[in-house]
């Protein structure tokens, strides 16, 4: 107990990813930039708090939002698959071309 994790609110925990992916696509939509990386956004989210703790619950929002279509990670400068990508990646919006 007194972890921070609340065991018994799955659906809080599902409210809190959902209005993350909406931040992380609200930043991606008002900086104009192609990609950013996750400590980019982090940064963005946070202001001047501390970021570092949004860094793996962003990846698992990029990847629910990178599997429904609204977001695209991109890996060495290409769309990598959001079920198996490894290492340094960016976030996109996708291209409307």
């Amino acid at each position: 107990m007194g972890h921070g994790i609340v065991m018994n609110t799955p659906d809080s925990q599902i409210a809190d990813q959902a209005s993350l992916g909406d931040a992380i696509l609200a930043v991606l939509a008002d900086t104009g930039a192609k990609t950013l990386s996750p400590p980019e956004i982090a940064h963005a989210i946070a202001g001047d708090g501390d970021w570092h703790d949004l860094l793996i619950p962003i990846r698992r929002s990029a990847i629910a939002l990178a599997q429904a279509g609204r977001l695209v990670i991109y890996r060495k400068g290409k769309p990598a698959d959001p079920n198996d990508f490894r290492g340094v990646y960016r976030l996109g919006l996708p291209r409307h071309d």
